[in-house]
């Protein structure tokens, strides 16, 4: 039995059982007892973490791969959900603190991590393979040039780790970019004191035009006359850690 990687779905297989060891063991010196992978494919991954984890489940949206997986009994039918992770009632799922893991399709990479601290409560622990661009971005600190709305929200609530590049030809079929393998851990608490959507609304607001200061990119919002004459409001956002766009968020209350 077959399965053909899908372009629409963003599937590049990994073939490299190396490498799906590596990624297996990312979450290495942490408790975890529940793991959930996203998009197995063939299982290579699934493989490894059924063989260090005790419990395994599996979101899959490629009826081909559900088939596959399931004729190879490497997932069993419990633990392997037919559905796509976005639209899928995650609360209803997961019985517990789960670990998410995943060589996570390049075309939704980013829509998943969204989706991932919509749902912080769930997931102590996050990461897998994405294009390392995207990896690099979620990584990234304030100053540099890819550091953006997904960076500052991600880790407004994990500590963010950047582990290991994976070469093209480590899929099939292989992907134009590079690949890069990241860890999150969830904060004890979050690095921001204020409502998590005021929060996102302002980064989205100064990323909007990130090659203005803040002066100009936030003038929608209320700051006093002032407070606008203030050092940091002759910023660019990349250059504010999550705590400053929090301080800055604080200014209006």
């Amino acid at each position: 039995m077959n399965v053909r990687p899908k372009k629409h779905l963003g599937q590049h297989f990994l073939k490299s059982e190396s490498i799906a060891l590596k990624i297996a063991e990312i979450f290495a010196g942490e408790e975890v007892d529940r793991v959930l992978e996203i998009g197995p494919g063939k299982g290579i991954l699934t493989r490894h973490l059924q063989s260090l984890y005790p419990k395994v489940k599996v979101i899959e949206i490629d009826r081909e791969s559900v088939d596959y997986l399931l004729a190879q009994n490497i997932v069993s039918p419990e633990n392997l959900i037919a559905g796509d992770f976005l639209k899928i009632p995650l609360r209803e799922i997961l019985t517990g603190p789960t670990a998410l893991i995943g060589n996570f399709p390049y075309n939704i990479s980013s829509q998943i991590m969204f989706q991932m601290v919509a749902y912080r409560d769930l997931f102590p622990l996050a990461g897998g393979m994405f294009q390392k661009e995207v990896a690099e971005r979620i990584a990234a600190p304030p100053g540099s040039k890819v550091y953006g709305i997904l960076s500052v929200w991600t880790q407004a609530f994990y500590e963010v780790s950047y582990c290991f590049t994976v070469a093209e030809g480590a899929f099939f079929p292989p992907p134009k970019v590079k690949s890069g393998v990241i860890v999150l851990k969830r904060l004890p608490q979050p690095r921001i004191k204020n409502a998590p959507e005021d929060f996102l609304k302002l980064v989205k607001t100064a990323f909007g035009q990130r090659r203005k200061m803040l002066r100009g990119s936030l003038k929608g919002y209320s700051f006093a006359q002032s407070q606008r004459e203030l050092p940091i409001f002759g910023r660019r956002p990349e250059t504010l850690s999550v705590e400053e766009f929090d301080e800055l968020l604080s200014m209006l209350l």
